[in-house]
């Protein structure tokens, strides 16, 4: 394996995990895990709590695609699929600023997500 590609593993690994603790705040601390998403709903309401259960969940089996991928030692699949999936934090900061949310947010959280995001996607297809 080249440098190049274990650079890329390593980040779509950090990648992975983290998307998979963020989806398993959002089950179990979903105040806390909307906020760092940077848009707090009323948990009072009905079935709010359903809709971040949702995205938790959803944020766990991403997570697992990636390292299924990479187990399975398949660079290039690796590097489309973070890729494609770039378009997950992109649409996310364009959810949190039509929301009012934090510019910090928006950019330091999901804009820095989509570019490293971005170089693995990159690090993977050139390897």
């Amino acid at each position: 394996m080249t440098v190049t590609a274990i650079i890329g593993y390593t980040l779509a690994g950090l990648l992975a995990a983290g998307i998979i603790f963020i989806g398993a705040r959002f089950l179990v601390a979903p105040r806390v895990a909307a906020a760092g998403y940077g848009v707090s709903p009323d948990l009072d309401q009905p079935y709010v709590g359903a809709y971040l259960s949702v995205k938790g969940v959803r944020d766990i089996a991403t997570g697992l695609f990636v390292i299924i991928l990479m187990i399975a030692g398949e660079t290039h699949l690796v590097g489309w699929v973070m890729l494609a999936a770039t378009i997950i934090p992109l649409a996310d900061a364009t959810i949190v600023f039509r929301n009012g949310g934090p510019k910090s947010i928006v950019w330091g959280v999901h804009g820095v997500t989509a570019t490293v995001m971005l170089i693995t996607s990159v690090l993977l297809l050139v390897s």
